[in-house]
């Protein structure tokens, strides 16, 4: 067959014997076997298989470290995504000769400073997964080499404000994700460029193509917000903090290029709406940390590019709130999604 596509994803009767019939599919391009739970053993048979560009094993603990040993000769592999599988340090060093590989998902592994070492060997790398790994500072220097990241991923680690200061190099980033960290407003100036001594560092230094940050769950409060306002590619800002206030939302209104806007958790009062004036181009807000009122939605109902609305959460609200949203987003060609619970969870 001239198959250049194909998935077994949730197909438990794909076992290792049976993967020799993948060795006549010479043509494959891409190939999912996430959550087959029978295939540990049989990637030797993948080995002939040189067009191929994209693998997904994810969820598959069957899958162990001898399993990689069989990958390591896919010099055209681009993708590979296995998340969740049964792989060590051990495991993940024999990639290091995939030197085209752009996309790398290892979440749910307990990552160690040596298997950073065997990740910063592919260069190529733009897209890299690392959420729930057990990741810590250690080792974290080995980000400062991979020069084409684009997509960063490193939510629920234990990785501290010291983690961020490996990033302030990656200047092609333009999606970060620190949720559900020991990240603090002090590691925010790695990301600005803004510990740099001189203006000229400061451009070179700072992520000036970031599009999306996620600080949900972090240590960040109002103090580090300033540091972000020179990131202004920024599109998504994820600000679900309990220590954020209006004070901090005030400090971010250079951001004019905001579409999405999450402040779930955030201590936004009626005062603290009038700097959302500044974000003419919001098309998704979210405001549920309790504190508007009636008087705070004056200023939200001129946001007439928005989409998605969350209210939720803001028990003082009340049917006047209704009646002002409802003036400016009656139109009948605007497609939107209104979420507004007053006095309810």
């Amino acid at each position: 067959m001239n198959l250049t596509s194909l998935s077994f994803k949730k197909t438990n009767g794909i076992t290792a014997e049976g993967m020799r019939a993948f060795s006549n599919l010479v043509n494959l391009e891409k190939l999912d076997l996430e959550r087959c739970s029978g295939i540990h053993g049989g990637f030797g048979h993948l080995k002939g298989l040189m067009k191929l560009e994209s693998l997904k094993i994810k969820c598959c603990k069957c899958v162990t470290d001898s399993d990689m040993k069989s990958l390591s000769g896919l010099s055209k592999l681009k993708e590979l995504q296995i998340s969740n599988c049964n792989i060590t340090d051990f495991g993940i060093s024999y990639l290091r000769g995939l030197r085209k590989l752009i996309t790398l998902n290892l979440e749910g592994y307990d990552i160690t400073a040596a298997c950073l070492d065997s990740i910063s060997a592919l260069e190529a790398l733009a897209c890299l997964n690392l959420n729930r790994c057990r990741l810590s500072d250690d080792g974290c220097d080995k980000f400062s080499g991979l020069k084409n990241l684009k997509v960063l991923s490193l939510a629920f680690n234990n990785i501290t404000d010291a983690c961020l200061v490996h990033l302030k190099g990656l200047t092609l980033l333009k999606n970060l994700e620190l949720s559900d960290t020991q990240v603090g407003s002090n590691g925010l100036c790695h990301l600005s460029g803004q510990d740099s001594i001189s203006t000229y560092h400061l451009i070179l230094c700072g992520l000036i193509h970031l599009e999306s940050l996620n600080l949900s769950f972090t240590l960040v409060t109002d103090s580090g917000l300033k540091r972000l306002s020179g990131l202004t590619s920024l599109r998504s800002l994820n600000l679900d903090v309990h220590n954020v206030t209006d004070a901090g939302l005030a400090v971010l209104t250079s951001l004019t290029k905001l579409t999405n806007l999450d402040l779930f958790g955030a201590r936004i009062s009626d005062s603290g709406t009038k700097s959302l004036r500044c974000f003419k181009n919001l098309q998704s807000l979210e405001i549920c940390g309790g504190g508007l009122t009636d008087s705070g939605l004056q200023n939200i109902k001129d946001l007439v590019s928005l989409k998605l609305l969350s209210l939720s959460q803001n028990y003082d609200l009340s049917n006047k709130s209704l009646e002002m949203i409802s003036g400016v987003f009656y139109f009948p060609l605007l497609k939107f999604m209104l979420l507004v619970v007053v006095g309810q969870l």
